[in-house]
């Protein structure tokens, strides 16, 4: 989907940052992780979608699929802790 690692990167932010402004509610993450939630999501987005803007609307699906999953891990393991 995008051309090299730099590429992986900027798209993955953007993926990020859009995955982040589409799931309701607040995501606790940094910068870093959302851009490997974005590059997550652009792999995944690409491996089912090929190339076009079908393959942006998959990774960033695929980026709030990974969100949510994320989240419910966090939560999962900070009441175990608890």
């Amino acid at each position: 989907m995008f051309e090299g690692i730099l590429g992986y990167v900027f798209g993955g932010a953007i993926i990020g940052v859009l995955a982040r402004l589409l799931k309701p509610g607040a995501d606790p993450m940094g910068w870093i992780m959302t851009i490997l939630l974005g590059i997550a999501g652009a792999v995944a987005g690409g491996y089912i979608a090929g190339t076009g803007v079908m393959a942006w609307v998959a990774s960033i699906a695929a980026a709030v699929v990974l969100l949510f999953v994320f989240e419910m891990v966090r939560r999962r393991g900070g009441k175990q802790a608890a």
